[in-house]
């Protein structure tokens, strides 16, 4: 791995603790307004401060983020697709490596779809980016979506697409947690970070995810509705970095939270 690309990836994922929260806010690229979302920059800039990277497309980081940040940024490069297309998975390369270049990326991201009628399509669509940022030393991130199929995560499925990522040459991937999670680790060479997911029933929930998923060997945390569509989205995403970077267990991660809730700007 080139200096260049060593030093972007130290960027997203910390050198002192080998751990990252990256905050995800891509979700428009296929679903549209999002609760929470409907004015991005409003809900990310109190966020900011506790992000060790930020997931966007690159209409929403020239129109709603304010280029005197510091949050790495890991672009959002796939997509043609949406909630009320036919097909999730039927994605092409939205954004030129040039582009990227131009945004002064850490890394790019895009999404394959392994056992759908688009895997060959999304895994040429990894190969291809992988050759353009080579070309300038950035780390590219693989997404392991499994589109509407939310259900479709055994360990077997996404130790299979994690693998196919590393394979093709990703720097790193972007999975989620499942039982036997551990194996999904053992069968990949590359960092693996866990998506969050859809928004879970309470908090004590998200800080239980990402506390087992880095026990048992992730590199860290991608998440978006668990923490920007919280009451308290501040508190919420200081108790996950607590779990991530300061290997606080869940129940502790809960009391920093409570704490948190009560501080002036918690509540966006």
């Amino acid at each position: 791995m080139d200096w260049g690309m060593k030093n972007r990836l130290s960027q997203i994922i910390k050198p002192d603790t080998g751990r990252t929260v990256m905050l995800a806010v891509d979700h428009g690229y296929f679903l549209g307004p999002t609760h929470k979302l409907e004015h991005v920059g409003t809900t990310v800039e109190p966020l900011l401060p506790y992000a060790d990277a930020l997931m966007l497309t690159r209409g929403i980081l020239r129109s709603s983020i304010r280029p005197e940040i510091s949050v790495p940024i890991v672009l959002r490069v796939s997509g043609g697709s949406s909630i009320i297309g036919a097909d999730l998975s039927n994605e092409t390369i939205t954004t030129s490596m040039e582009d990227a270049v131009r945004l002064n990326v850490s890394a790019v991201a895009l999404s394959i779809f392994i056992g759908t009628d688009f895997e060959h399509q999304t895994l040429g669509n990894l190969a291809f980016l992988i050759d353009m940022a080579q070309e300038y030393g950035i780390p590219v991130l693989a997404v392991t979506a499994v589109g509407k199929e939310i259900g479709k995560k055994d360990s077997r499925f996404l130790a299979l697409a994690c693998r196919i990522a590393a394979e093709l040459g990703a720097s790193f991937v972007k999975t989620y947690y499942c039982d036997e999670f551990e194996k999904i680790i053992e069968s990949c060479p590359i960092p693996v970070v866990i998506a969050g997911g859809p928004k879970l029933d309470t908090d004590l929930d998200a800080f239980n995810l990402a506390y087992d998923a880095v026990q048992k060997g992730a590199t860290g945390v991608d998440m978006g509705r668990n923490i920007w569509q919280s009451e308290f989205p501040v508190a919420k995403i200081k108790a996950v970095r607590a779990i991530v970077h300061d290997k606080v267990p869940p129940k502790q991660a809960l009391e920093i939270f409570e704490e948190n809730k009560k501080k002036k700007h918690s509540k966006i």
